[in-house]
């Protein structure tokens, strides 16, 4: 019996850790893709300068 409970102790801590490892995929799936959209943001103000400084003084 005392066999028993130290087996579902075991698989209640590796659940434990499970879940940890998930919030941690979960954190950096989040900071991803903000940098993603940051150079996204980026990249569209920079083509805006481009525009602005170097394509509208043409005309």
């Amino acid at each position: 019996m005392k066999e028993d409970k130290k087996m579902n102790n075991t698989h209640r801590n590796v659940e434990v850790e499970h879940k940890d490892v998930q919030k941690k995929s979960d954190s950096s799936l989040v900071a991803s893709t903000f940098i993603k959209y940051a150079a996204y943001i980026i990249l569209f103000f920079g083509f805006l300068y481009f525009l602005v400084k170097f394509v509208f003084p043409m005309f």
